[in-house]
């Protein structure tokens, strides 16, 4: 089976998108790109949350569906900004969720260490390893990717994230 995804989006709530972008609009220019799955974007952030969960329908497969039939997945990105190594370290990631009990238990976890309503994209000072680490303590059904990962800044393997091989930034 032959699947188009766009599984890195941000919500209305993220820095630089459009405050007019919904479940509907994203819906919409999926469709009309061809895409048959996309990410919700930013599922920790409070109001983003409230309009994923009044606008989707889980059917217990991982897949969430718009009331037309769409298909979406449960995704929200995190900045990663620690020392490892004595070196400054710059990351993100991509966080798949199989459900909204799952979504509702990382967001906790993440409001344990710091804020999650002042952007659709927040920042926390933790390691890839101890992300990794973590939610898989939450659900072994977390996807955890690194996104963008050749941009400079924040990719992984850009030239100012630090790091020189995913082995170096997630361990074993």
């Amino acid at each position: 089976m032959k699947i188009i995804a766009d599984l890195h989006i941000h919500g209305r709530y993220s820095r630089a998108t459009s405050k007019k972008l919904d479940i509907e609009s994203l819906e919409k220019y999926a469709r009309i790109k061809g895409i048959d799955l996309m990410g919700t974007g930013d599922f920790t952030h409070p109001e983003w949350i409230q309009e994923l969960r009044k606008e989707l329908t889980e059917n217990g497969s991982g897949i969430l569906k718009t009331k037309t039939g769409f298909n979406f997945i449960l995704q929200t990105e995190v900045s990663l900004i620690y020392t490892q190594a004595e070196k400054g370290r710059r990351v993100h990631i991509i966080l798949l969720a199989p459900n909204f009990e799952t979504v509702d238990k990382i967001t906790n976890y993440f409001k344990s260490k710091g804020r999650v309503d002042y952007d659709g994209r927040p920042i926390f000072k933790i390691s890839c390893i101890q992300i990794v680490k973590d939610m898989r303590l939450i659900s072994k059904k977390i996807e955890i990717i690194p996104a963008h990962i050749w941009t400079p800044w924040f990719g992984l393997l850009g030239s100012k994230s630090g790091f020189d091989s995913v082995e170096e930034a997630f361990g074993d």
